[in-house]
């Protein structure tokens, strides 16, 4: 099984993009579960979502602990919070961020950055960037499509819009530092 948490803050779309990720290991074929965990439920406040994904039913029902990859969607929470806490040993942190990943400081697991604001404000017109960072996430874990995640959007998004958030997914897929 693996176990994807990502940090966000409120309004960034960390749930949506937990939820879009469970979709697209769906559509791969694989057993997933997505959910949020929320303190103040508020817009600019910290945010966890998690993602789980095996090849056979999902039965755990906590939140995850010791994920296999952390996905951080604003580098704000680096300042304020361990974000590797658990991760596991070969664990993968993606990071938005126009920094590098020895800029970063970050000393727990492989990291890959990917300017997710940016590609969103190219591509929507606005700084969500939950369906950039799932490009990156399927560039560097592989543990779901490309094509699945295009496909997975259409549950979430209908015609320009949907059009516009296929191409941030696949515009951070070709951008994401590995």
């Amino acid at each position: 099984m693996k176990e994807i948490r990502f940090h966000g803050l409120g309004g960034q779309g960390a749930v949506t993009a937990a939820n879009i990720l469970a979709s697209a290991a769906f559509l791969d074929g694989k057993y997933s579960q997505a959910f949020p965990s929320f303190g103040v439920e508020r817009r600019g406040a910290p945010v966890f979502a998690f993602t789980r994904i095996d090849e056979k039913p999902v039965r755990i029902r906590s939140q995850i602990y010791e994920p296999d990859y952390v996905v951080v969607q604003d580098t704000t929470l680096l300042d304020i919070m361990d974000v590797t806490e658990g991760l596991k040993e070969n664990g993968i942190v993606i990071v938005n961020t126009q920094k590098t990943t020895k800029e970063l400081g970050i000393k727990k697991g492989k990291v890959y950055t990917i300017d997710a604001t940016g590609v969103a404000l190219e591509k929507l017109g606005v700084p969500i960037v939950n369906t950039a960072m799932l490009g990156a996430i399927a560039k560097a874990t592989g543990i779901v499509t490309l094509d699945s995640v295009k496909k997975a959007l259409e549950d979430y998004f209908k015609d320009e819009l949907l059009e516009k958030n296929r191409q941030a997914v696949e515009e951070a897929y070709r951008r994401v530092v590995l």
